[in-house]
C-alpha cells in the first residue's frame, strides 16, 4: 500500500550533461488518497525502478519522458501486454528497458534506486550554439553582401564577438578562430581551447588597409601595404598604444591580417575593431580546411561559419597558412614564416621596394 506521504522524486539527466541528475524530483507529490493502490506494472514502468514520473516532470520538458502510453511501447518486450508480463519478465525485461529509455541502469537486484549510465561512445561533436553556412561555395570574393543568407551569417557573427565569445571563420588560407581583440577573456578563451601556449601570439585583424595605421606604427610605403593586402600574407609591425595590453603582452609587436575574403573584410568592417585571429585546430595538429576538420572544438565555441572547402586539401601548400614578414625594421624585412606566398611577396619586398632581407625575432 502506497503511503499518504509518499512523494514524487524524479531522477533525470539532461542529455547535454550526463554527470549531473535533477536532486529535487519535480516538486510535486501524489495526493494523499485513502484508496491509493499500488499501479499495475505494465501501466507505470518507472515504479519498477523506484520513480514516479508525472506529466509536470522536468523530464518531460527535456525530451527524455513523453507520456506513460508512449513509456509502454518503447519499453515492453515483444509479444508482452496487460496480464501477460510475469514478475520474472517484469524484473528482467520491463525494468532494464525503462532504466535504458531515462538513462538510467537497474541498479543491484532487488534495488530500487537506479544510477546514471555514461553516454555511448563516441558523443557525436555539436557547435556550442549553431552552424551557418555561407551562400554558395564561400570562395574568396564569390559571394556579396546582397546573396541570400550573407548579412545573417554576418549579424550572427558580429553578436557573438561583441558579447565576447569565439568564432570559428573561413579565411583566404585556413580556418580561423575569431575573438575581439579588445577583449581579455576571450584572448584567453581563445588560448585555452587551442591548448597553445600564451607565449605565443595572436594576429590581428582588419578590414581596410586604412585600418593599419591606427593599430600599427607604419614605416613602409602605403602603396607596399596596398601590393600586400588584402593577401595571405601576415605584416609584423611595431604596435600602437590602441591595442589591448592584454594582446600578446610580451612583445612590442603585432601581426596584421586582411585576409582575401569578402566574409572577412565584411566582418571585420561591420564588427568596427580589431580582431584577434588565430588558425582553427588544437596546437601541434594540422591546421583546417573544412569545417568538420576541427569538428573537436565546436563545443566550445559560440558559431561556426562554414565557408566550404578552402583549396586543395591534397596539396600540403594548402595547409601552410600565412606567409609572416616582419617589417618593423625601416628598410629591411625578416621572413618569420614561409608560407603559402613567400615567392610573391619576397619579390615585390626585394625588387619593386628594394627592401633587404633581415633576420626576424618575431616569434
Amino acid at each position: 500500500m502506497v503511503s499518504r506521504s509518499c512523494r514524487c522524486r524524479c531522477s533525470t539527466a539532461s542529455s547535454s550533461c550526463w554527470a549531473r541528475s535533477s536532486r529535487g524530483g519535480c516538486g510535486g507529490g501524489l495526493p494523499p488518497s485513502p484508496s491509493c493502490a499500488p499501479p499495475r506494472p505494465h501501466r507505470s514502468p518507472s515504479i519498477l525502478l523506484g520513480l514516479v514520473v508525472p506529466l509536470s516532470c522536468p523530464a518531460q520538458r527535456w525530451g527524455r519522458v513523453s507520456r506513460a502510453g508512449s513509456w509502454l511501447g518503447a519499453s515492453l518486450p515483444p509479444g508482452s501486454g496487460p496480464g501477460r508480463m510475469s514478475p520474472a519478465r517484469r524484473c528482467t525485461g520491463m525494468r532494464a528497458a525503462v532504466a535504458a529509455s531515462v538513462g538510467l541502469s537497474e541498479g543491484p537486484a532487488g534495488s530500487r534506486n537506479g544510477r546514471l549510465l555514461r553516454p555511448p561512445s563516441p558523443v557525436p561533436a555539436a557547435p556550442g550554439a549553431r552552424l551557418l553556412r555561407l551562400p554558395g561555395s564561400g570562395a574568396v570574393q564569390a559571394a556579396s553582401p546582397e546573396r541570400a543568407g550573407w548579412t545573417e551569417a554576418l549579424r550572427a557573427a558580429v553578436a557573438e564577438l561583441r558579447a565576447g565569445a569565439v568564432v570559428a571563420v573561413p579565411t583566404d588560407t585556413l580556418y580561423g578562430l575569431a575573438c575581439a581583440a579588445s577583449c581579455s577573456a576571450a584572448l584567453h578563451a581563445v588560448y585555452r581551447l587551442k591548448g597553445r601556449s600564451e607565449a605565443k601570439p595572436l594576429a590581428v585583424c582588419l578590414g581596410r588597409v586604412a585600418d593599419v595605421y591606427r593599430y600599427c606604427r607604419v614605416r613602409v610605403p602605403e602603396g607596399l601595404l596596398k601590393d600586400l593586402l588584402p593577401g595571405p600574407v601576415t605584416l609584423v609591425m611595431e604596435r600602437s598604444e590602441e591595442l589591448n595590453k592584454d594582446l600578446n603582452p610580451f612583445t612590442p609587436l603585432v601581426g596584421i591580417r586582411i585576409p582575401d575574403h569578402a566574409f572577412m573584410q565584411d566582418l571585420a568592417q561591420m564588427f568596427e575593431g580589431p580582431l584577434a585571429l588565430t588558425s582553427a585546430n588544437l596546437s601541434s595538429q594540422a591546421s583546417s580546411l573544412n569545417v568538420e576538420e576541427f569538428q573537436d572544438l565546436w563545443p566550445q565555441l559560440s558559431l561556426v561559419i562554414d565557408g566550404g572547402q578552402i583549396g586543395d586539401g591534397q596539396s600540403p601548400e594548402c595547409r601552410l597558412g600565412s606567409t609572416v614578414v616582419d617589417l618593423s625594421v625601416p628598410g629591411k624585412f625578416g621572413i618569420i614564416r614561409p608560407g603559402c606566398a613567400l615567392e610573391n611577396t619576397t619579390a615585390i619586398l626585394q625588387q619593386k621596394y628594394g627592401l633587404l632581407p633581415s633576420h626576424a625575432s618575431y616569434l
